[in-house]
């Protein structure tokens, strides 16, 4: 190497101009597809969903299993839709949209198979946090007690709450095996794996490996898991304690929308307030540097800001020791 090759070297003091930032290419919407939706017709982009087009058309379509942001499992069924020349009821999250086909979204079939679902689910599960699932229920006039008295819930209500971490708490009862937790953790999302589905029947449950404690399991506690959940089986344990005491009040909640100062991706920040205290952050998922995922410092870190829990006892952000 000669000794001279460094004289050619740029000089570091003096700043790079800032080039273009780079855009993702548009992508080809490709040639529209005429579907009929309720009897009016409706044109949706090529690879568009069932779901898409009702979205489209204005009609109020439930999904529980279903987020943008996630690949469509099928788990839940909610969103059933009547297609014209089908045996069966097809779910409208995964059903493409193809010229000439013709849906009903609120015929007596779909209905009767709405409701049956979520009278299942309730007949089985504790949906007390789940406000969506509520207001279904009571749109498509649910009767979980049908198939259980109450007191005669089926196992999936007899579950402990698991607590064996500072950050959040899994309450399975609560559960309704959506898989949305299962996908964010694996491709859609995190890629860690650190939980799937064990057992059959009443006893499938979400679980890790061996169902290890999660401070043992390959958690990494970025709790994209709670970001998804729709019924509260994962749920942030300042929430849950605020809960147990009595003191959790969504009504004098508000929330403001900041930028994480970890780190300089640049992850919006939606924190939650309560007392003008924070008890809990989350993502927006139209937000394009994160689609609602965050990481542990995102996530659960903003304990810094207050220093105590909401019930006032000394913080600590970690994963926390078995209970």
């Amino acid at each position: 190497m000669s000794k001279h090759h460094g004289a050619d070297a740029p000089d570091l003091r003096i700043p790079v101009p800032r080039g273009p930032v780079p855009k993702v290419p548009g992508r080809d919407a490709g040639t529209p597809v005429e579907i009929t939706v309720d009897g009016a017709g409706i044109a949706v982009p090529e690879g568009s969903t069932l779901l898409d087009a009702c979205r489209r058309a204005g009609v109020d379509t439930p999904t529980l299993c279903y987020l943008e942001t996630l690949s469509p499992v099928n788990a839940c069924r909610v969103c059933v839709v009547e297609l014209e020349g089908s045996r069966t009821l097809v779910p409208a999250c995964s059903r493409k949209a193809e010229s000439g086909m013709a849906i009903q979204t609120d015929s007596e079939r779909v209905r009767l198979s709405r409701r049956m679902v979520l009278e299942f689910l309730a007949s089985s599960t504790d949906v007390s946090t789940a406000p969506e699932l509520l207001r279904y229920m009571e749109c498509y006039g649910a009767d979980p007690n049908r198939y259980s008295d109450g007191n005669n819930r089926a196992a999936t209500q007899e579950q402990p709450v698991k607590i064996d971490n500072d950050l959040y708490i899994r309450d399975y009862s609560k559960c309704i095996l959506c898989y949305k937790c299962v996908e964010a953790c694996g491709v859609d999302a995190q890629n860690t794996f650190a939980i799937a589905v064990a057992g059959r029947g009443f006893d499938a449950q979400i679980a890790t490996e061996f169902d290890v404690p999660l401070p043992d399991s390959a958690c990494v506690y970025c709790g994209n898991c709670i970001g998804v959940c729709p019924t509260g089986a994962l749920m942030f344990k300042s929430e849950h304690d605020l809960r147990a005491a009595g003191r959790w009040d969504e009504s004098k909640q508000d929330t403001t929308d900041t930028i994480c100062p970890y780190c300089g991706v640049g992850c919006t920040l939606t924190l939650h307030t309560q007392d003008n205290r924070i008890v809990k952050a989350s993502s927006p998922l139209d937000q394009t540097v994160t689609t609602g995922n965050l990481c542990i410092k995102g996530r659960f870190g903003w304990q810094f800001v207050q220093g105590h829990s909401p019930d006032g006892d000394a913080v600590t952000p970690s994963g926390g020791d078995d209970e």
